[in-house]
Order: structure tokens, then sequence, then C-alpha cells
């Protein structure tokens, strides 16, 4: 899972709203949730964004974090 998945489900789950509720609240379609919280790598930004704004965040480019191994 990757780390906007991870803080979108982690942040969701602590305000205590279903996908369903979150969806409906953000104005994003369940199935767009459900995919973001699995970490499909195809979404749109524009929609994550709105996700992220639920929690007073959004996702900037930024440098790639590489592994110590690489």
């Amino acid at each position: 899972m990757n780390k906007i998945a991870a803080f979108i489900k982690a942040n969701r789950k602590a305000a205590g709203l279903t996908q369903q509720e979150f969806a409906m609240r953000s104005g994003l379609g369940l199935r767009f949730v459900r995919e973001l919280e699995q970490g499909k790598e195809t979404v749109r930004m524009d929609k994550v964004n709105i996700a992220l704004s639920m929690f007073g965040m959004e996702a900037v480019p930024g440098k790639i974090a590489r592994k110590e191994s690489d």
C-alpha cells in the first residue's frame, strides 16, 4: 500500500467514517475511494487532492525517496 493510500485509510478510520460516508462528504465516488485506499496506481491527482483536503493536506511534487540499497 502506498503512503497516500495508508494516510487516507488511517485518517478516515480515525474520523470514524466508512468509505461510503467519506465518499459522500468529500464528493468523490465510492469506487474511487475504494481504489485509492487499495493503492491503485492510476488515479486522478485532482481527486486525490480532494480526498487529502479532507484532512488539510495535498499532494505536491517532491523528490523520490530512494531505498538504501539504491
